[in-house]
């Protein structure tokens, strides 16, 4: 989705925003405007639209007893004048500004909300710290104190109160509303109120002073608030110019979105500096859409607010996005983080499968291994749930099941996996019943007649094939649900498929497609390496971590087609589908925020991923993707129990309720049709 205004077109739903930290000049409004409009000057190069300054940062907030006199008081009203006529010239976006305005015989510390010479509001300091080295009372007075609702300030007649939301007339997601300080420490603080009521940026002026530890605590408030308010929250706190007769300010800038942290300064620096970063309001927007336990808290808080309207001019930029994109969002790219979650992934997986075996009598169970990624993964996982619920692994029935398309290296795999992991393992030679089934059908498979063939003679011919004849869904189709078959008469099946395969249907329907219980359901593939390569690390030694280190490596195959003369693996599922790293960015962003495909092929440029993929073959594979997600949803609405895991999952009971029968056709009206491969992977 694109928004546009004044006709300069908005890439995909992004405003630029800026905490500003100006160096400080305590009680000198002179020399404090000189800085902001540097600032200002700096902030309309990099196409800013929305800037805001630290709690009275005109004058500083340790003024104490000084902002009582005439002085200071008029001091501000004039250079005021000067900061709106020049800032005019110099930034054409809303800015918001710290100041101590006498109104009607009281002194009330406000932030001052501005775009060009038109003051849009006025919000005054709602809660007033008095305690410890805080004295705010002795100086001001509390927002419920304005006797008035609009004041003349510099000729012009502006709304004064805590009670404004800022709203933008062409782009009616984007609202803001402004707190101070104090405000966000309280145990409910206005932003909430004025994100139920509509604002997705939360803005807050603060002089929060350094203190051991305060910096990490309030970073975590600015966190937490943007979180459970659904919204970005852009904070900015007074500097080191501000008096250090008794404490020190270190010049803070947070800003966050939905709990994520965005963008965050080095703190205690002696210049003046801009903090930047694009926040995503369509992203806000779906989330709030989709969450509707928030719009139902806003009947328990119910507030009357102003809505103060405004016109948004875009700076022309370069199309450069100032946040980062990441290319792997399912996996963290910090490594203890990494470390942290697949242990946390992995326990959950192996609790959940305990609780259901405990509730259905603990049965034998039954997997198939095949040497690749998701079944280790898999039986690692339940070996783990049998050492949580006492029980010999040997209560696990492993099996690995060669077809035709098995290659050696992925059966020395599974078979040497077994025995170190000591389950009870058994190898079961497909190929035989999947010849007998073929000719019970009438099927040829490549056109190859089956009268008198043997499985030797068969297997010799497959290798034989040339490489365009290598297609035959009916063929993959049997070897698969043979082996679902014999697992389901051995035991409660364990699932083994991921949800990346499921995204795109590549599983054939009552095959791996079903099982009994899926450990892996909600685990998109880009993650399932690190998991197995993580247990490698920290729950298994000796040769079972010298196997799984080498099951890492082996490439990804449903291994149903038969291999070349050499051996070698003919079917690589990523040159049917696309790159897993692909196919998990795509679903990511097509459920965890709704999307378009634009918008999704330019969040791919922007992960980097433009350096191994040109733009035409990003968007041959989310054409894939779109295709098969669409296509495939029937083998998603049947799906087995599973344990989710993540913030994303395609469970029918949960997260994804699609119709089977939807058509694709204006996802992908969008992106230009570069053709397709019709042929359904393995099985259907």
């Amino acid at each position: 989705m694109e928004y546009r205004y004044n006709g300069i077109m908005h890439p995909y739903g992004f405003v630029r925003v800026a905490a500003a930290t100006p160096r400080l000049h305590l009680t000198d409004v002179g020399s404090n405007v000189r800085e902001t409009l540097l600032l200002l000057e700096q902030a309309e190069a990099q196409g800013v639209n929305l800037i805001v300054f630290p709690e009275c940062h005109l004058t500083g907030y340790t003024c104490h007893d000084l902002f009582h006199h005439d002085t200071l008081q008029r001091n501000v009203l004039i250079h005021l004048e000067h900061l709106l006529e020049e800032g005019n010239r110099r930034y054409r976006g809303v800015a918001v500004y710290g100041l101590p305005l006498v109104v009607d015989g009281q002194v009330f510390n406000v932030a001052l909300v501005v775009q060009g010479q038109t003051l849009l509001g006025i919000v005054p300091k709602t809660y007033l710290p008095t305690y410890k080295e805080y004295y705010d009372r002795r100086y001001f007075s509390a927002a419920p104190h304005v006797l008035r609702n609009t004041i003349q300030l510099v000729e012009q007649e502006v709304p004064l109160g805590n009670d404004l939301l800022f709203c933008c007339r062409s782009w009616p997601e984007l609202v803001f509303a402004v707190e101070i300080c104090e405000d966000l420490w309280v145990p409910i603080p206005p932003s909430s109120s004025a994100a139920l009521a509509g604002a997705t940026i939360l803005v807050n002026l603060s002089a929060s002073n350094e203190l051991v530890g305060k910096a990490a605590y309030r970073r975590q408030l600015v966190l937490s608030q943007s979180g459970r308010c659904i919204a970005a929250y852009l904070y900015t706190s007074a500097s080191t110019g501000e008096s250090s007769t008794d404490l020190l300010f270190g010049g803070h800038a947070i800003i966050a979105e939905n709990g994520t942290l965005l963008a965050e300064n080095d703190r205690f620096s002696r210049t003046g500096s801009l903090t930047i970063t694009d926040i995503d309001i369509q992203h806000l927007w779906h989330d709030r859409c989709q969450t509707t336990s928030f719009h139902d808290n806003r009947l328990s808080y119910p507030r009357e607010w102003r809505r103060i309207p405004f016109d948004l001019e875009l700076s022309p930029r370069s199309p450069e996005l100032l946040r980062t994109v990441d290319p792997l969002p399912f996996v963290p790219s910090d490594p203890a983080t990494r470390d942290e979650r697949c242990r946390e992934i992995f326990h959950i997986q192996a609790a959940a499968l305990a609780r259901r075996l405990e509730h259905i009598g603990l049965p034998p169970v039954s997997i198939g291994v095949s040497g690749g990624l998701d079944s280790t993964l898999a039986l690692l996982v339940t070996c783990k749930t049998m050492d949580l619920l006492n029980l010999p692994r040997r209560h696990i029935r492993a099996f690995t099941l060669p077809g035709f398309g098995t290659t050696e290296r992925t059966r020395a795999n599974a078979q040497n996996l077994m025995e170190a992991l000591g389950v009870s393992a058994r190898e079961i030679d497909i190929r035989a019943l999947c010849l007998e089934q073929m000719r019970a059908l009438g099927h040829a498979p490549f056109g190859i007649p089956l009268e008198g063939e043997t499985v030797e003679s068969f297997s010799d011919r497959l290798r034989r094939l040339p490489a365009d004849r290598r297609h035959d869904l009916v063929f993959e189709n049997v070897q698969a649900r043979i082996r679902t078959s014999l697992l389901m008469n051995a035991g409660f099946v364990i699932g083994t498929g991921d949800m990346s395969e499921l995204a795109v249907g590549w599983c054939t329907y009552n095959a791996d497609h079903m099982s009994m219980y899926n450990v892996n359901v909600s685990i998109p593939k880009t993650l399932v390496k690190f998991l197995v390569r993580w247990a490698a690390e920290h729950e298994f030694q000796g040769q079972i971590q010298k196997i799984l280190l080498k099951v890492t490596e082996t490439a990804i195959t449903p291994e149903l087609l038969p291999p070349d003369a050499a051996g070698n693996i003919t079917q690589l599922t990523e040159q049917e589908v696309g790159p897993y790293e692909l196919i998990d960015f795509f679903l990511y962003h097509f459920l965890r925020f709704g999307s378009s495909p634009e918008k999704i092929l330019y969040l791919a440029q922007k992960a980097q991923f433009s350096r191994s993929y040109s733009r035409d073959e990003l968007r041959h594979w989310l054409r894939t993707f779109l295709k098969r997600f669409f296509a495939q949803q029937y083998k998603r609405s049947c799906l087995p129990d599973g344990p989710k895991v993540g913030t994303v999952s395609l469970t029918p009971r949960g997260d994804w309720r699609m119709p089977s029968d939807a058509a694709a056709r204006e996802w992908l009206s969008t992106l230009e049709d570069d053709g397709f491969n019709r042929h359904d992977g393995p099985g259907c």
